[in-house]
């Protein structure tokens, strides 16, 4: 008789343990898609803020003959507009690489009816993602500006704006929803080790009535939180990591390619998952510690 006690004991255990390890790897998985969402927006925005360019014009005015000074004057401006501090990237553009895209742009392909000298050469320049925000915009084009042989910069503010407020306010969605899912987390890993604490009360009192100190109930509980924080963290991990490997592989690109960021989002839902499991653990057990053996009954 006392077998079947103990066998039905271990097996409810064991149930008791696979049910908090499944409710840690979910919530692990969803609040770790969370995380790769946040953090490929992140630079997607950046990579969209990269697209919105400005352009620097220089002088289209000049004598033939000074042809090869002013090249020289442009490749030198070109140089110091790559060093300044809100340029991501530059691109030279010629006169003939500006009448060859104008060409384009209006569906002209005679060069009869097409003056090659009529577009100025000028600088195509991304921003770097800070730069783009409309405080610094402005502060950003005036710098631009001030390099000697630029004679005018435009950009299509209003746009950049839009997209700008646009990414901002998709970016904040989703970081609120990532908080959210922070809250569900703890919620429901904390509720998960509460029940299993709960099936064990008895077993925790008796430890206690025996003369057993506090300290040394709390030890094989919080070593057993740890281990199944850790391997639901591991579950929750793995099933992430293979469902984004197989949406990555269907939409054919692999977004971020900065592994630091993957190992820092694989610490912290290590962290997160045992260090709530262990907390949870802490605060249930002592509850049934400092309760009343009547109280037990009730709980």
């Amino acid at each position: 008789m006392a077998k079947s006690v103990d066998e039905f004991n271990k097996k409810r255990l064991r149930s008791s343990n696979i049910t908090v390890v499944i409710s840690i790897a979910l919530v692990l998985f969803l609040l770790g898609l969370m995380g790769l969402i946040l953090i490929n927006a992140q630079k997607y925005s950046d990579y969209i803020k990269e697209q919105l360019v400005v352009n620097a014009y220089f002088d289209e005015n000049y004598d033939a003959k000074d042809s090869v000074k002013i090249a020289k004057l442009e490749e030198e401006t070109f140089k110091k507009i790559q060093t300044l501090a809100p340029v991501k990237k530059a691109t030279y553009i010629s006169r003939s690489m500006a009448a060859t895209e104008a060409k384009k742009s209006m569906g002209i392909d005679s060069d009869a009816l097409f003056e090659e000298n009529i577009f100025p050469s000028s600088i195509e320049i991304a921003l770097k993602p800070e730069y783009v925000d409309p405080a610094k915009i402005d502060e950003a084009i005036k710098v631009i500006k001030s390099v000697p042989g630029i004679i005018d910069v435009k950009n299509d503010s209003t746009l950049m704006v839009d997209v700008y407020n646009n990414l901002s306010r998709i970016l904040r969605w989703i970081l609120g929803f990532s908080i959210l899912f922070l809250v569900l987390a703890v919620v429901l890993i904390n509720n998960s080790i509460r029940l299993k604490i709960f099936s064990k009360r008895f077993i925790i009192k008796t430890m206690q009535l025996v003369g057993a100190k506090r300290r040394f109930i709390l030890k094989p509980f919080i070593i057993e939180a740890v281990v199944l924080g850790a391997i639901g963290a591991f579950i929750g991990l793995m099933a992430l990591f293979g469902v984004w490997y197989y949406f990555t592989n269907q939409i054919g690109s692999a977004f971020v390619q900065d592994n630091q960021q993957y190992v820092w989002l694989v610490l912290l839902v290590v962290g997160v998952g045992i260090f709530i499991t262990v907390l949870s653990t802490i605060i249930a057990t002592w509850r049934f510690l400092k309760s009343n053996v009547d109280d037990l009954y009730y709980s």
